[in-house]
């Protein structure tokens, strides 16, 4: 029985379920044309059924259902002890606002901004099921085969090559990333590719950045709460300098962090905490990816276009996201030819 009749015949055999699962099954009617009522839910009232999906230092992000709507979301909120910092209410906010207004296929579509019934701050957005780049990269240094399989190189390439349209899109608009890194790609059913996580995102107009403070004993592999910079593993230099103009060129090192990890499946950065990762960033040679992984058999092409990305001096890598997307491409290509010729 081929998989369309098989969900069918679920389906028939389900008929009673009050909810539609819009990630694997088919929708209904007694669903789609239930009457709205005249006392219908607004705001928070109308989730329900949530489920925690994950949770960090700052926020909290559930699944639940949209009983307007009929669909599955997701629902972040701020913890609790954070809904008096303003810092973290700026960036909750700024994270929901720009997602919704770049409106592109690479970033999530929010649905819904406001406040619970104990005002704290929440956004709802598209119910992504999928995996982010972190995890990918780190079962694929485990070599095991399934995820080998759905994951070979060429895939991860299109994957990234879906980033930096994401980003070209972005800087068009005025907005820098700065905490690009592989937990923050999500790549999710046929083929799509999203980069979340705006809350750090640097807007034409908004005051310079200042110097950061650094906490030396942090988690150097997550954002901090109340910083004004991306994650220390993945900053660009000039992010790390605090240096007052920050532009495009930063997100393109993240790009070529990000090509590091996918070519090795290892981090560029490496250190006990942020002295020493700083001291590295700003003052040691990157190694060479085929240096660090001859097992992989990286491309000569790719190396080059991952050590343009990550040189230390901005004035030196890749001026856009377009022109590194080129050079993508232009693999891709060539690989693809090469391929047909065999």
């Amino acid at each position: 029985m081929d998989r369309f009749h098989l969900e069918s015949k679920q389906l028939g055999q389900k008929s009673n379920t009050k909810t539609i699962d819009v990630g694997t099954g088919f929708f209904r009617l007694s669903e789609t044309d239930k009457t709205l009522g005249l006392h219908w839910k607004s705001g928070s009232l109308k989730y329900r059924d949530f489920e925690l999906l994950s949770e960090g230092g700052i926020a909290k992000l559930y699944s639940c259902f949209d009983e307007n709507l009929g669909r599955q979301v997701v629902y972040k909120t701020l913890h609790e002890h954070l809904s008096g910092d303003e810092t973290e209410i700026q960036r909750f906010l700024r994270e929901a606002r720009i997602t919704a207004n770049l409106a592109h296929p690479g970033t999530v579509p929010v649905y819904e901004l406001g406040r619970d019934r104990e005002g704290l701050l929440f956004f709802t957005m598209k119910r992504v099921r999928g995996r982010d780049l972190r995890e990918i990269i780190k079962t694929l240094k485990t070599r095991d085969p399934h995820t080998h399989n759905a994951f070979p190189l060429h895939v991860l390439i299109d994957i990234l090559i879906q980033v930096c349209q994401t980003l070209a899109h972005t800087h068009s608009r005025g907005v820098i990333h700065r905490d690009l890194k592989p937990a923050n790609i999500l790549t999710g059913e046929f083929g799509a590719t999203y980069v979340i996580d705006w809350g750090l995102a640097k807007v034409w107009g908004e005051p310079d950045l200042k110097k950061p403070v650094m906490a030396k004993h942090q988690n150097c592999e997550l954002t901090p709460a109340g910083r004004h910079y991306g994650t220390p593993l993945y900053m660009a230099p000039e992010l790390a300098r605090g240096d007052s103009h920050i532009d495009a060129r930063a997100d393109i090192f993240g790009l070529g962090n990000i090509l590091f990890e996918i070519l090795t499946y290892r981090q560029l950065l490496n250190g006990q905490d942020i002295t020493e990762i700083i001291e590295e960033l700003l003052h040691k040679p990157f190694p060479s990816p085929r240096d660090i992984a001859p097992e992989n058999n990286i491309p000569a092409e790719l190396e080059k276009i991952c050590l343009k990305a990550l040189e230390k001096n901005r004035r030196n890598r890749y001026q856009t996201a377009e022109s590194m997307m080129e050079d993508l491409l232009n693999y891709s290509k060539a690989r693809k030819t090469s391929i047909s010729r065999e």
